[in-house]
């Protein structure tokens, strides 16, 4: 008999939270490079947009289904089937000659990444009481943004000691690697050997009745888009995603063509938003529970009380134009990445606690699909109009999505049944 592990659900979200590390490490690549690649590829302002956007679109459509695969083959096979496919687009993108090339194995990329968050909701769902759900997605979501942290100082280290092709097939290795391991080590609860007896009975104890129960049903997607519960977090993923796919995407030109930084100074301060980021994702988690404990309000409803609280910061980057010190302006972005990821992980929250554990990875899929068509739109505008307006009118617009998403989160989100306690 193999020796149990005290706290295994945490080393779970621990390798869940590794895997989104190389996910989003992977995405941003591109955007510290984007600098240098744009001058050696001949890329314009446009051109670039067009290569985020299809991304951004692949990853969109992609979602529901990722969610559906997730939910048919299980959290161990679906997330590892992705990760690796992942990892081999985000290595070819070296082979890039033109923005068409790079457009099309960023799409490639899109594609295969989708799976990332709802494999980590999902697996959540599947390790965690409902008490302590929203502190283990704060714990894994911080993996999307370490993952972005880590981009400035590798891509530009590549870029130092060799050429920006370094960069993405280093990522990709790093992929093949977390694969391997997520396949050694990863079982459902029911599965896991070095799983106690007690801390599985209070796992499943300390569920929601739609997630203990066996036989849960599951519902087809037709009907999951139809309800109210869907648009609950629809809605919201909608407005505020936009925000999450900025950072990620321009903060590297912005800080160079806005706030006339050099490599150097973008390797020192393009990562500290994701590390405020990091910061949101942990204390949005706990901010749940101890809402719920101290203010004496349901569990839901600390979920809504932490979107609302993620809202009101994102109003620090919405005033970005207003300060001439890029390091203010830096501090304005910190905010930012704080402000979203808090909102986030609270919205994943409030998704595990409306849809059963055979519809979760679905409904997580299919509200990305929302949120990343949303963050596509705003994209293809913001390439256009960043040229004539500016970043920070911008970034004003994104603080009032993400307020006007906290309004419709806290106006149609219903709890399903009374969390447990």
């Amino acid at each position: 008999m193999k020796t149990k592990i005290k706290g295994i659900r945490w080393w779970m979200v621990g390798m869940v939270m590794t895997g989104l590390v190389v996910n989003y490490l992977a995405r941003n690549t591109l955007s510290v490079a984007a600098p240098t690649m744009m001058t050696d590829l001949n890329l314009t302002t446009q051109q670039y947009a067009n290569v985020v956007v299809a991304w951004q679109l692949c990853y969109a459509f992609m979602q529901p289904v990722a969610g559906y695969l997730l939910d048919t083959l299980g959290t161990k096979i679906g997330f590892a089937g992705f990760a690796l496919a992942w990892s081999l687009a985000c290595a070819a993108a070296a082979w890039s000659t033109g923005w068409q090339s790079l457009a099309f194995f960023r799409g490639l990329l899109g594609l295969t990444e989708a799976a990332g968050i709802p494999a980590g909701v999902k697996a959540a769902t599947e390790w965690f009481p409902a008490r302590e759900r929203s502190v283990a997605i704060g714990w894994f979501n911080i993996g999307s943004s370490f993952g972005a942290l880590l981009a400035p100082p590798l891509v530009v280290w590549a870029l130092m000691h060799g050429q920006w092709q370094w960069a993405f097939l280093i990522v990709g290795a790093l992929g093949v690697a977390w694969t391997i391991l997520w396949m050694l080590l990863y079982e459902h609860p029911r599965d896991h050997q070095r799983l106690s007896d007690a801390e599985r009975e209070y796992i499943v104890s300390g569920q929601e009745a739609h997630y203990a129960q066996a036989g849960d049903a599951k519902r087809r997607w037709t009907e999951i888009i139809r309800s109210r519960d869907f648009w609950s977090i629809g809605i919201p993923r909608i407005l505020s995603e936009p925000a999450w796919q900025t950072f990620n995407a321009w903060i590297p030109l912005y800080m160079i063509t806005e706030r006339h930084m050099n490599l150097k100074e973008v390797a020192l301060f393009a990562w500290m938003p994701f590390l405020a980021a990091d910061v949101g994702c942990v204390l949005g988690g706990y901010l749940s529970p101890w809402l719920h404990k101290h203010v004496k309000v349901t569990l839901f409803t600390s979920r809504k009380l932490v979107v609302v609280t993620g809202a009101l910061c994102m109003i620090g980057p919405g005033c970005i134009g207003l300060v001439a010190s890029p390091y203010a302006a830096i501090a304005l972005l910190c905010l930012g990445g704080f402000a979203h990821q808090t909102l986030s992980g609270a919205l994943f929250s409030i998704t595990a606690d409306l849809f059963g554990k055979n519809e979760v990875a679905t409904a997580t899929g299919m509200g990305g699909m929302m949120g990343f068509l949303g963050a596509a739109a705003f994209t293809a505008l913001f390439g256009v109009l960043v040229t004539q307006v500016g970043y920070s009118p911008l970034f004003a617009v994104l603080a009032v999505f993400d307020v006007i998403a906290a309004l419709v989160v806290c106006v149609l989100a219903r709890p399903r049944v009374a969390a447990a306690t």
